[in-house]
């Protein structure tokens, strides 16, 4: 057992030295002031838009997933409301639902206000009124 194990170990330290000798060959190349930047995220698969409007966009659709919840919240509440058959105790919890999930749409709402607001004064304030 012991000499599987530090059969291993030597074979691992071989195969990381050679991982290491080929990562060293290949930095050969000088880096280029055309590799830094946006050209240098265009080249390895990425896009080249605003940050700004990446994070705007982000923040659209997880509004918009949270707005599903909310939806889906108020439906369950009209659910039990509907199938109550007369049960008080079913239909006071399906107004809860319906409730909160009215509340949860109108905080989901204004937060969307709040974020599309700021988003657009900092894109107002930091964009370059020349370009």
């Amino acid at each position: 057992m012991q000499k599987l194990v530090s059969t291993m170990v030597i074979f691992s330290m071989m195969l990381g030295g050679l991982v290491f000798w080929a990562n060293t060959s290949s930095a050969q190349t000088p880096i280029q002031a055309d590799d830094l930047g946006i050209s240098y995220g265009a080249k390895i698969g990425l896009g080249t838009q605003d940050v700004r409007t990446t994070v705007a966009s982000i923040i659209r659709v997880m509004m918009g997933l949270l707005g599903i919840v909310a939806v889906v919240i108020i439906l369950i509440g009209g659910f039990y409301w509907m199938t109550a058959g007369g049960d008080e105790g079913r239909v006071e919890t399906g107004k809860k639902w319906i409730f909160s999930g009215i509340i949860g749409l109108a905080i989901i709402l204004s937060a969307y206000a709040l974020a599309n607001f700021v988003i657009n004064s900092l894109v107002t304030a930091t964009t370059d009124p020349t370009m």
